[in-house]
């Protein structure tokens, strides 16, 4: 049986769910590989993670124009400017145990879901010191110069748009494949909604509303839940708090006075049960988010895109007709109002889903990446 290690980063929650996911579709099948996931957070120093993954995460969050500007700026700079030198040289010097580490599990294969470890890697293997293939898998509907990493066995694009960047890049063409960005296997069952709304207390009769604010909980989330309880209509709201305390004791006083319409919840980890009671979802405009929602076949109402990666995915799933965008709260009420109104809008935009939606590219990328494995051992035999 064949052994992957999937990397990821966190700095945000994108590229570690992007490795769950490849890692629970090789659980579900224990015959075909065995897939081990690693956070390179877990292998740098303290400092080095302060900066790399928590100072980018206060970034946006706090400085969203400055983030903007450093997301535009080092998509155009040269990887060969003295700043990328630097830059590249103190990654390194941060990141020895994880090359150690990589070198202990013997893998048949690396996939990256990040640009850091991919970008370790290609030196290591310029180098010769690494011969292990490695992959890459984006995880945007969009492409960033630092995805675009030479020396890679294969790359993994969202949608071919990405695909067509990647080469316009300079990425060889039959190393690029279009799976989408890998998501839990739970969401490609897609639950039944009764039983779903069984579970939560929720009318599976009546139109719902699915709020969402990340893991972190970010976001005004209880102003905006009652806003949208004023508004006229036979709906139920659910609002997501994820780890945010203080956002969920907010949220819980506020459906005190809507026992019928708001139903709370912190963190879960089964997300997807709540998507199948819901009709739309309001949500920022993260990868794998929305991944999940295309996979739940389910429209959105986009909200809050962080500058760059965010504001680019939410232009994809506008142009494909499955969302809406609101800048404000004023402009929210009126998406929701608009689409209360008027059903079949809703229903359309859900039928431009299907077309799009990636409920298995965990499967697709395991699949691709042990075919290679088993065509170069045929090789190698031969």
């Amino acid at each position: 049986m064949p052994k992957v290690l999937v990397l990821s980063v966190s700095a945000g929650a994108v590229h570690v769910r992007a490795a769950e996911a490849l890692c629970a579709y090789a659980k579900a099948d224990p015959a075909g590989v065995e897939a081990v996931h690693l956070d390179v957070m877990d292998f740098v120093p303290a400092s080095f993670k302060a900066l790399y993954a928590e100072f980018y995460i206060e970034l946006v969050a706090r400085q969203p124009a400055l983030w903007s500007y450093l997301y535009q700026k080092t998509d155009s700079v040269s990887p060969r400017s003295f700043g990328e030198r630097i830059r590249r040289a103190v990654e390194r010097l941060n990141c020895r145990a994880l090359i150690a580490e990589i070198e202990r599990h013997r893998a048949d294969a690396i996939i990256c879901t990040h640009f850091l470890p991919a970008k370790l890697l290609s030196r290591e293997r310029r180098l010769g010191n690494v011969r292990t293939p490695v992959w890459v898998q984006v995880t945007d509907f969009d492409l960033h110069r630092m995805w675009v990493v030479p020396g890679m066995q294969g790359y993994f694009a969202a949608n071919d748009e990405v695909a067509w960047r990647m080469v316009n890049r300079g990425i060889p063409s039959a190393s690029i494949h279009v799976g989408g960005i890998p998501v839990m296997p739970a969401f490609s069952e897609r639950p039944d909604r009764a039983t779903c709304a069984a579970q939560f207390g929720l009318d599976p009769a009546r139109r719902t509303l699915l709020m969402m604010s990340g893991g972190a909980g970010v976001g005004a989330l209880d102003a905006l839940a009652e806003r949208l309880l004023k508004m006229n209509g036979d709906f139920q709201l659910i609002a997501l708090a994820g780890h945010n305390e203080a956002m969920l004791a907010a949220l819980r006083k506020l459906g005190e006075s809507h026992p019928d319409r708001l139903h709370v919840s912190g963190f879960t980890p089964h997300v997807e049960r709540l998507m199948a009671c819901s009709d739309l979802v309001i949500t920022k405009p993260g990868g794998l988010t929305t991944s999940e929602c295309l996979a739940m076949h389910l429209p959105m109402v986009v909200t809050s895109p962080i500058p760059g990666q965010e504001e680019r995915n939410a232009d994809y799933l506008l142009e494909q007709g499955v969302a809406l965008k609101a800048v404000d709260a004023v402009a929210l009420e009126y998406r929701i109002r608009a689409l209360l109104d008027d059903p079949a809008r809703l229903h359309a935009m859900r039928g431009r889903i299907a077309p799009i939606a990636r409920p298995y590219a965990a499967r697709f990328v395991l699949d691709t990446v042990c075919d290679a494995l088993g065509k170069q051992h045929s090789e190698v035999a031969a």
